[in-house]
């Protein structure tokens, strides 16, 4: 059985750890919220009395960003973020952690089934908010929720980044950051994934964003990238 041998902060990766085991392997992981919770089954680490959860990149998309080699992780404790497509809680999860008791997540997720499962991890995770509802329609919802410093977005829709644009206006604080995971087979079919994130950015830049980078998920997740952009109303 594996056992850590040391935990430390990542260098340019702020409240994300490296964890070393035994047999000489690495791994990155969050400090627990809350303690004794598993997610999505992933693995659990203590280290000097503190347990730390498991990152798995083949499960979340923002850490095989990380390791594919994102610029940074503009995540920071106390921020608050709108979540659009926040699913059942993987990635949000480990956002929750990074935040802390300090920050929010208004996560926005359009499917009552995976909104039952999103209900049973924010029971203990206070700085998740869950909103039922449609990230194409953010007037909706607009009463719900407090401007914010980030937006984070995995929808599967064939406008994502024009979703994205729409939400930034009416959320996304001045030099506010984006992480948007686009999934180019959700887009178009019949175009090459390099065109679909092409056409993305260019939407994105009429929206008022600035690109910082753009990393490809392979082998992680086939056909995906991780756009990280900074918001400048025009």
């Amino acid at each position: 059985m594996s056992e850590v041998v040391r935990v430390e902060e990542h260098r340019e990766w702020s409240r994300v750890y490296i964890v070393e085991l035994n047999d000489g392997s690495l791994r990155i992981a969050t400090k627990n919220l809350v303690p004794g919770q598993r997610v999505y089954g992933e693995k659990l680490f203590r280290y000097e009395g503190v347990e730390y959860r498991e990152w798995n990149p083949y499960r979340s998309k923002l850490a095989g960003a990380l390791l594919k080699g994102l610029v940074e992780i503009p995540v920071k404790e106390g921020d608050r973020i709108l979540y659009l497509g926040v699913g059942s809680g993987t990635t949000a999860s480990h956002i929750s952690d990074i935040i802390g008791a300090k920050g929010l997540i208004y996560g926005i997720e359009f499917a009552p089934r995976v909104m039952r499962d999103l209900l049973m991890v924010v029971r203990d995770r206070v700085n998740i908010y869950p909103i039922l509802a449609d990230a194409r329609f953010p007037e909706k919802y607009k009463n719900l929720v407090e401007s914010t410093r980030g937006l984070y977005a995995d929808i599967a829709q064939p406008e994502q980044a024009a979703i994205v644009n729409r939400n930034a206006k009416l959320f996304l604080e001045e030099d506010g950051y984006l992480l948007l995971a686009i999934k180019a087979r959700s887009i178009d079919v019949t175009l090459e994934p390099s065109e679909v994130y092409r056409r993305e950015i260019n939407t994105l830049k009429e929206g008022g964003f600035t690109i910082i980078d753009v990393v490809h998920l392979d082998p992680f997740d086939r056909d995906h990238a991780m756009i990280y952009a900074r918001y400048g109303r025009r």
